[in-house]
């Protein structure tokens, strides 16, 4: 794969010894309602996952990448590509930063900016998406930031816990197309 390496972070493939760091994410209930998840995931799904993580992109439609700090390796976060569609060129991103210390210190930018860059020059797709929740102030401004424009709110899209919530729809044109 070709490396995903930036000034402070790089973005690698996941590897079996991000079984503990995933499983983490994943069952992490404080960011359930931001990734859509409404179960715990046990470490033998997320091992099976992790052995399956070699696929092509074109073959499991989807691709997520570890974020790491370029000067310790120490994994921060994980970036998404999911539901790839290579005959309409598009693709849905999301971005998890699991400590919230590493939150709004421009790692979030900086991988989604080297995710962009990919997803435009060597997966030459023509658009990208982000379902955004309208609450979610600070994935609003990321993705905004880059030049995605909300193209629409669904109404109580999503339920979590005794409320529904409103989600934008996020899209992103690539300028060269």
């Amino acid at each position: 794969m070709i490396t995903l390496k930036g000034d402070t972070i790089y973005l690698r493939a996941l590897e079996p010894e991000d079984l503990e760091f995933t499983y983490a994410i994943e069952n992490d209930e404080s960011i359930w309602e931001v990734s859509n998840t409404q179960t715990p995931y046990s470490r033998f799904l997320i091992r099976q996952y992790l052995e399956n993580a070699h696929q092509d992109i074109y073959e499991a439609k989807q691709l997520r990448l570890a974020i790491c700090k370029n000067d310790s390796f120490q994994v921060v976060g994980l970036i998404d590509l999911f539901d790839f569609d290579p005959r309409n060129q598009r693709a849905g991103i999301g971005i998890v930063i699991k400590n919230s210390e590493n939150r709004n210190s421009g790692i979030g930018s900086e991988a989604l900016a080297l995710l962009i860059k990919y997803c435009f020059t060597h997966l030459q797709l023509h658009q990208l998406y982000a379902n955004i929740g309208t609450e979610n102030k600070a994935s609003i401004n990321l993705f905004t930031n880059f030049g995605f424009q909300c193209i629409g709110v669904k109404k109580d899209w999503n339920r979590f816990q005794n409320h529904y919530a409103d989600e934008g729809l996020y899209q992103l044109i690539n300028p060269a197309n």
